[in-house]
């Protein structure tokens, strides 16, 4: 078992890999909370008496979960991004006072296994007919 440190983390690497973490995780909320929208503005304006203002209400619904979509993955992204910056900025500064993470890692082979020897390749190994 080998012991190690983490001593540094490249600010823009993980600011980059949180930002995508929360992207998705934002895809997922917004898909979520815009088709309740717009099932919501579906049922609003079908079942409202009221004519074109009820219709216009549930047209207002649906759009506002058609941007709710798109939005909020670009949100959660982008704060997400922040986020890990300033994460992997305040890791490193804590980290040069104190020392970093310790973890341990084990091999997964026990034994050196070496390569194979080199094919021998021999002249007029196979004579032409």
């Amino acid at each position: 078992m080998a012991e190690m440190t983490i001593r540094r983390f490249g600010v823009i690497s993980v600011a980059k890999m949180y930002g995508l973490l929360t992207f998705v995780i934002g895809l997922i909320i917004g898909v979520i909370y815009g088709l309740f929208f717009i099932l919501f503005g579906a049922a609003m304006s079908a079942i409202a008496p009221g004519g074109r203002d009820a219709a216009a209400s549930g047209v207002s619904s649906v759009v506002i979960g058609i941007v709710m979509m798109i939005a909020i993955p670009i949100m959660y992204g982008i704060f997400g991004f922040i986020a890990g910056a300033i994460g992997a900025f305040v890791y490193n500064a804590v980290a040069g006072i104190i020392g970093g993470v310790k973890f341990e890692l084990e091999g997964t082979q026990q034994e050196y296994a070496p390569p194979p020897p080199p094919h021998q390749w021999a002249p007029n190994q196979y004579p032409a007919q």
